[in-house]
């Protein structure tokens, strides 16, 4: 039995957390801030990472636009426990992934570059 759209991309953003142990979670909003996929902990509402993923997404735009920046491709913020990384996929959504304070950011963002090719094909 073929496996649904929403189905396919939680895979993906699995396959993203288990390409490396740095991933703790990962999830996939529309610009709206609605969530349309994710591979979040229990702990973690995922209605709030959209909203504020939607939020961030906006500004970092803004920002990049208004300092001549360009389009926006990415935004990160590093916190004490670690990080929150912001792509755009296309023009519709952002991937947003939770990263440990130890992760080598190199790394996670070719993996993140990978997963966003597919997740651009299956959105």
């Amino acid at each position: 039995m073929a496996k649904s759209r929403t189905e396919q991309l939680v895979t993906r953003l699995r396959d993203l957390q288990s390409s490396t142990g740095d991933v703790e979670a990962a999830a996939i909003v529309s610009v709206d801030g609605l969530s349309i996929a994710s591979s979040l902990p229990g702990d973690i509402e995922e209605d709030r990472v959209s909203a504020m993923s939607a939020a961030m997404l906006s500004l970092g735009e803004r920002i990049a636009t208004e300092l001549r920046r360009g389009a926006l491709h990415q935004l990160y913020v590093k916190g004490e426990n670690g990080y929150v990384i912001l792509t755009s996929v296309g023009t519709e959504a952002v991937l947003t992934v939770l990263a440990r304070k130890e992760a080598r950011l190199g790394l996670i963002f070719l993996d993140v570059a990978r997963a966003v090719q597919d997740l651009v094909k299956m959105i």
